[in-house]
């Protein structure tokens, strides 16, 4: 089988491409979560009056990046024993955690549900509740370049250590087993799952879905839609600093992460995906430090399977944890 434009599977399976790892990457983000850490998580789970019968509904929201207080969604079934694992969700590029009744087939299924707000987004459809107080310098419309010539000021450092932050604050909840944490999420939640799976200590399973934020200069190089393109774009603009802003990705590339995320894994990627090409995806998968599985949706674009990957992540998180 070969793809609209990428590589063929039998190629794509053993792609390990060369990736420039800062020699202070572990620094960077031991740093990045001392800091994190100055500031209480305070985690607080506000119990909402909802028409749900089958469903608890809390406004949860904790400590995250600066201080900055993150919104999230728990959901737990009203029929539970006295713990649950509980399935911590990414969310894709700019969405906002939007309403509960949007999230019902984890709880469903029996597990407590955590859906985190991005911060900064939340402007395409569904609607979050969190800013982003950091400023930083010019950038292309959008979340990509945000920071860019600068590790210490680029978005997605605050992004992940939010992402880390949840996993304590789902840990906090008296109705959750915090040793069985699973980090979820399609796309930018993709991405943003490998960079928990990997920062956070103790998680329990991942699953990354169609991720984005891996191998940033290939997918800058041959995707043809979504937020790649933003890089492109400025990459055009400010042709003479490509090396700065590439020196910067290599602390957020999920390809570089992967390798110190330890959890037990399933991936999946959909191989005529033009906005995470699968090449990017399997960068990432190819360097797991854990055990791993890749579900490969041969005719699909971005959404991948969608339904027929959750039903795939239920069964075998069933047999992970």
């Amino acid at each position: 089988m070969t793809t609209l434009y990428d590589l063929p599977l039998s190629e794509l399976s053993e792609y390990r491409p060369p990736l420039d790892e800062p020699t202070d990457l572990d620094a960077f983000w031991a740093t990045a979560l001392a800091e994190a850490d100055r500031s209480p998580l305070d985690p607080v789970f506000r119990p909402q009056e909802t028409l749900l019968r089958t469903v608890e509904v809390f406004d949860a929201s904790f400590t995250g990046a600066a201080g900055q207080r993150i919104s999230a969604w728990l959901l737990l079934p009203r029929d539970r024993p006295a713990k649950l694992p509980c399935v911590v969700q990414y969310l894709g590029y700019n969405l906002g955690r939007g309403l509960p009744h949007d999230y019902l087939t984890w709880s469903a299924f029996g597990y407590a549900h955590l859906v985190v707000d991005t911060r900064g987004q939340g402007g395409k459809a569904v609607p979050g509740a969190t800013g982003d107080s950091w400023s930083a310098g010019p950038h292309v419309p959008g979340f990509m370049t945000l920071g860019i010539l600068d590790p210490e000021q680029y978005f997605y450092r605050r992004v992940y250590v939010d992402a880390v932050r949840a996993v304590a604050a789902a840990r906090a909840h008296p109705s959750v087993d915090a040793d069985r944490i699973v980090v979820a999420g399609g796309s930018q939640g993709g991405g943003i799952t490998i960079a928990a799976a990997a920062l956070a200590p103790g998680v329990a399973a991942a699953m990354p879905d169609v991720p984005f934020l891996c191998h940033f200069r290939r997918g800058a190089e041959i995707a043809s839609e979504g937020p790649y393109l933003e890089l492109v774009t400025w990459l055009a603009a400010h042709r003479h600093r490509a090396g700065e802003a590439f020196a910067t990705l290599r602390y957020f590339d999920g390809a570089v992460l992967a390798p110190r995320a330890s959890a037990p894994a399933l991936f999946s990627v959909a191989l005529r995906d033009p906005v995470c090409p699968p090449s990017t995806v399997f960068a990432a998968f190819n360097r797991w430090g854990g055990d791993s599985e890749i579900r490969v949706w041969e005719w699909n674009e971005h959404e991948g399977g969608q339904g027929a990957q959750v039903a795939e992540q239920a069964s075998w998180l069933r047999r992970v944890l």
